[in-house]
């Protein structure tokens, strides 16, 4: 079955897209069959895979306004051995033009029923909000949500506001969401202040950090502007040894789970 996980923190600058996209190419690279959706309106993850926002068509509006098919939009990447459905800044109006529309939050879910079982991970990169497209992102992802915190003051801020909508989702739209983990991102080792917020998250969220940290790494920053998961741009870097680690301990949870189930 396939594994459906939103990407998500309301809060800019944590590493989000950046954790998209190569959590989905080593997933990738130990042979999951994998497809990133781009559901922000700012389009980071697709252009950070070297697909030109302004020029590529159907996007994910073309998908939430009921205009195409996944199968239409979908873009192989082969190089990187990964599919994206991309996103650009048309997708930005989409919630005012599904403002009144009927099933407005499942429009996602009922858009991936066609491609359930080809995939083996679906990972949904959301735009730094708690909007109707982020919704729609929780709303599909049946199996959790996966949110990046980084290792910075008031890396906490928001995080409850995050959890409440998480859990109003499961209320009333998705039974089975919860948070799957959090993925700690842009660690420096050299502070005290990163050790101590890792302290503090896992405090807060017992058993849902994930023991992989990522550090910050200047490679991590510079190979979206060359259109590149890390795997390619510099695999042997600090952040790509970080991401290579965090997807094989994400594969190991829910093989565990999966066998408990």
């Amino acid at each position: 079955m396939t594994k459906i996980y939103a990407v998500v923190n309301q809060k800019g600058g944590v590493g989000k897209t950046t954790t998209v996209i190569n959590l989905s190419a080593y997933l990738a690279s130990n042979g999951r069959k994998t497809l990133l959706i781009d559901i922000d309106p700012q389009a980071n993850a697709t252009s950070g895979l070297g697909v030109d926002k302004n020029a590529v068509d159907p996007t994910t509006y073309d998908i939430l306004l009921e205009q195409a098919t996944v199968d239409e939009a979908v873009l192989p990447l082969p190089d990187f051995k990964i599919d994206i459905l991309p996103s650009s800044p048309s997708l930005s109006g989409a919630e005012v033009e599904l403002v009144n529309a009927i099933g407005r939050e499942y429009r996602l879910q009922k858009a991936l029923e066609g491609v359930n079982g080809r995939y083996d991970y679906i990972l949904i990169d959301c735009p730094p909000s708690l909007s109707l497209l982020t919704i729609n992102a929780l709303t599909a992802a049946k199996d959790g949500v996966l949110i990046p915190v980084q290792c910075e003051y008031l890396a906490l801020e928001g995080l409850s506001q995050l959890t409440q909508t998480v859990e109003l989702v499961q209320k009333y739209l998705n039974p089975n969401i919860s948070i799957r983990g959090l993925m700690m991102t842009m660690y420096d080792s050299r502070t005290n202040l990163s050790r101590q917020v890792v302290e503090e998250v896992r405090g807060y969220f017992p058993g849902k950090v994930f023991r992989t940290i990522v550090p910050r790494n200047v490679r991590l920053s510079e190979a979206p502007s060359f259109g590149q998961p890390i795997n390619i741009y510099s695999p042997h870097s600090p952040g790509a040894i970080a991401y290579k680690v965090l997807a094989a301990e994400l594969l190991k949870g829910d093989q565990v789970k999966e066998t408990s189930a």
